[in-house]
């Protein structure tokens, strides 16, 4: 039986499931990630009430109405629209444009009826079927257009198009008709159950492609950002978007800004909610505050069904070039398959573990066609363990180090006092203002535990390591009060007393 999957058609079996099928074709799926499935394109256009009617002189959109009387017309414009196609405007006037003929079985009426600019009527000239002519009003008129006795013959409203629509002359022509696609038009809801067996005609989507924006290097790698493990996780739907927000709160530069069309990515880059990403199911008007980002390539299905806490398999059709935490020997078989000069700093041997790159962002690398790593001993990067009851003190520690957004982070000194057995690194006051107490400690604060001086003291953002259990203070030296844990470094701890202020400290999030 023939079906379709990721928009290509594939022969499989009677009684195929979606498991099948996935792995027949090699459809990039990531378990645990929600799949749309459609019936087939009739079952699909059941729920279509919009239409693009495109003329060589340009496009006029229509809505179908919402009356039950209206609804035999609906049913023949559904079933015969593609019969409009290629045919000449019959006739323009100041009040009307008509299309046509068609041959349809409605009959016709003999009465005289009131129409208003923007109605969209079916009309049997001459009070024939044989002469079926779709009528665009252009202005209020009262006539008798022998209409079936539904709804006066009306079965539809211009929504968009009406300068186009004035402009049409005989000598125009329909050169398409086109259903539009929207959220609303799908009929089948996410489904997880791979054991679902499949028919023939339907329809199956299992991933979202999109291309990047080259002109937004910064954002566009936030958006790659986002992605763990080839999928996303959808934090807010609407009608008009889906919301990705994890890493809200990130400022990020005011770059390439356009039309938010359906499928554009942007990522918010000022104001409230900076730093969320969003998908657009609808048209939205451009605005300098979302950066865009990408575009739907693939898989707008999925994008239309997607819910608050669903996940999303995503496949890039450009891959992110981050060599943060790799060997200098991986980077450089991933930039030469790039065709990327590779240029090695710091620890050069093969096993060096990169911790900078310059350029840091994908397309300034492509458009460079070179970057430098810098890399240090394996023993050199320390690893660390995050609480899971922290998570604004956390989320700051990654912010500031850059953990957020990639594998491997920094912390500066800010000063080390001999004999203190603590260490403090540098904070961001105006980023602490929502650290809350958190996780205090009780009784006693461990070696190597990583703490955060919260808003209740003046020094509020500063991290801290003590290198010896303190049943006083905190490890950035304040009460217990004051302080948040967010975790514990669990390797290569030497040495760290002893550094100087200024000095850089790779770091990374254990993942044992």
């Amino acid at each position: 039986m023939l079906i379709k999957v990721n928009g290509k058609e594939v022969d499989v079996a009677e009684g195929s499931t979606i498991q099948d099928v996935i792995e027949k074709t090699n459809a990039p799926y990531t378990p645990g990630s929600i799949i749309c499935l459609i019936k087939g394109k009739k079952e699909l256009e059941k729920n279509i009430t919009k239409y693009k009617i495109k003329t060589t002189r340009g496009s006029i959109i229509i809505e179908l109405v919402d009356n039950e009387e209206a609804n035999p017309i609906i049913d023949v414009w559904k079933n015969q629209y593609e019969e409009f196609v290629d045919l000449s405007i019959r006739w323009s006037t100041s009040t009307e444009v008509a299309i046509g003929p068609i041959v349809t079985d409605l009959e016709p009426t003999h009465n005289e009826f009131k129409y208003y600019d923007g109605d969209v009527v079916l009309s049997l000239s001459s009070f024939s079927n044989e002469s079926t002519h779709l009528i665009l009003l252009k202005e209020h008129t009262t006539n008798v257009y022998g209409v079936p006795p539904y709804n006066k013959g009306i079965f539809a409203r211009i929504i968009g198009g009406k300068k186009t629509l004035n402009e049409l002359t005989g000598d125009d022509v329909v050169t398409a008709i086109e259903p539009i696609i929207e959220r609303s038009t799908k009929t089948d809801s996410a489904s997880a159950d791979l054991s679902t067996v499949l028919e023939e005609g339907n329809e199956l989507y299992t991933y979202i492609s999109f291309e990047i924006d080259e002109e937004s290097p910064v954002c566009v790698e936030h958006l790659f950002s986002i992605i763990k493990d080839n999928r996303i996780k959808v934090n807010f739907d609407s009608n008009s978007f889906v919301g990705f927000y994890e890493f809200e709160g990130i400022d990020k530069p005011k770059e390439n800004t356009t039309q938010r069309v359906r499928g554009t990515i942007t990522i918010r880059n000022t104001g409230n909610g900076v730093g969320r990403m969003y998908v657009y199911r609808e048209n939205r008007v451009l605005t300098p505050n979302h950066t865009t980002v990408g575009r739907i390539t693939a898989g707008m299905e999925i994008i239309d069904i997607a819910k608050k806490d669903d996940f999303i398999t995503v496949k890039s059709q450009q891959q992110r070039l981050l060599l943060l935490s790799k060997s200098q020997s991986e980077a450089s078989k991933i930039l030469a398959e790039a065709g990327v000069e590779h240029i090695r700093e710091g620890v050069s041997d093969d096993d060096g573990l990169i911790v900078e790159q310059s350029p840091r962002y994908t397309i300034d690398i492509l458009k460079e066609g070179k970057v430098v790593t810098k890399a240090i001993n394996p023993n050199e990067l320390r690893d660390i363990e995050f609480v899971d009851n922290a998570p604004r003190s956390v989320k700051y520690f990654k912010l500031i180090s850059g953990l957020l957004e990639n594998p491997v982070g920094k912390i500066k000194v800010h000063f080390a006092v001999p004999g203190m057995h603590i260490t403090i690194f540098e904070g961001d006051k105006k980023l602490a203002k929502g650290l809350v107490p958190e996780n205090n400690p009780v009784d006693v604060v461990n070696e190597c535990e990583i703490g955060i001086t919260n808003m209740s003291a003046k020094a509020a953002g500063l991290i801290g390591i003590r290198f010896e259990p303190n049943h006083e203070f905190g490890p950035t030296a304040e009460s217990f009060n004051a302080t948040n844990i967010v975790g514990k470094m669990v390797s290569n701890t030497e040495g760290l007393e002893e550094l100087k202020e200024g000095v850089v400290v790779y770091v990374r999030e254990s993942m044992s």
